[in-house]
């Protein structure tokens, strides 16, 4: 009977490790202080989606859409005129203009804008994580080594065989990516389906988001630290708890707002969340909390099984390396 409880409570503890992680942006001004390029990147991130892309909602909604209705008006006081009231006729009209001007204007600037910044901030995103790694190495900051060992519940700590070289590892790394980029796709259609449950789908897809999130600002630090991916989603998996915390706070920043409004905002706080990140000793904080139990801790979620198992049907359909003869 003590057995859930005390489940709970370790869930718990590592839940709110997880959030202090992610809260500790500070380590993002010490890197950025640091670093030059990383400087001028971030800042980038913040001019770009910030000033320019938020910047435009802002104008939209406060200035172009009230300047819309008092030149367009949808009621008849500010019409000035009874028999343009009464018909009716101009008040359609007036809304039909209004709506296609509206929709021009996301045609031809947000939708554009949407997809400009997504593709420029994804290599920003890149630069950020790779200027962090620098200082990293260049300060001699912790950061742990693939090749050690990671502690993980029931029997699972060992080493993972190095990376074969040459054409055999080109080719494991291409697949790892192809792997990696279905897994990822396949998890966000669970967080969008997740959407569509009555009652609990908002819950569901916050504890998802939360995940998803905390998994893509590591994600930068495995990447440059070589974890292989096999041990990524398997620490992952066996601390849920510790990530779901790390992602709350990214996830509470953009849920209450509107789909654009929200990427904006996400687009802005990422590149902190992925220095907060490189900066964290999380592999350290999570071994002094399961030393402290005794080894024990939350069991393992399979968080990522059905995206694995979609992503793996979906892998047959690729060729298959020929046998070696």
């Amino acid at each position: 009977m003590d057995v859930i409880p005390l489940s709970a409570r370790r869930a718990a503890v590592q839940w709110l490790a997880g959030f202090k992680e992610a809260c500790s942006v500070h380590r993002a001004l010490v890197f950025c202080l640091s670093s030059k390029a990383l400087a001028v990147r971030t800042g980038q991130c913040f001019l770009l989606n910030g000033l320019i892309f938020l910047g435009s909602i802002f104008m939209f909604n406060s200035v172009i859409i009230p300047t819309l209705l008092w030149i367009l008006p949808n009621n008849c006081e500010q019409l000035g005129s009874e028999c343009l009231c009464e018909s009716g006729t101009a008040l359609a009209i007036y809304s039909f203009i209004r709506y296609m001007l509206v929709e021009l204007f996301y045609v031809f600037w947000f939708y554009p804008l949407y997809v400009f910044s997504i593709i420029l901030s994804t290599m920003w995103y890149n630069d950020i994580a790779k200027h962090a790694f620098e200082v990293v190495r260049r300060k001699g900051m912790h950061m742990t080594k693939v090749s050690g060992k990671i502690d993980l519940p029931d029997g699972q700590n060992g080493t993972h065989s190095s990376r074969p070289g040459g054409f055999e590892g080109v080719l494991l790394g291409i697949g790892e990516q192809v792997y990696s980029f279905l897994l990822l796709t396949f998890f966000f259609i669970e967080v969008v389906a997740t959407l569509f449950i009555p009652y609990i789908g908002t819950a569901i897809s916050f504890i998802l988001n939360s995940w998803m999130y905390a998994y893509y600002c590591f994600e930068y630090k495995w990447n440059h630290s070589e974890m292989s991916l096999d041990k990524r989603i398997e620490f992952f998996e066996s601390n849920w708890a510790f990530f779901a915390g790390f992602g709350s706070p990214c996830v509470l920043a953009i849920f209450f707002f509107s789909r654009l409004v929200s990427y904006g905002v996400m687009a802005i706080l990422f590149p902190l969340f992925v220095l907060t990140a490189a900066g964290s000793q999380a592999e350290q904080v999570i071994d002094s909390m399961r030393t402290s139990w005794g080894g024990g801790g939350p069991s393992k979620v399979p968080i990522f099984y059905a995206a694995d198992s979609l992503s793996m049907l979906m892998l047959r359909f690729f060729p298959k390396e020929p046998h070696e003869q």
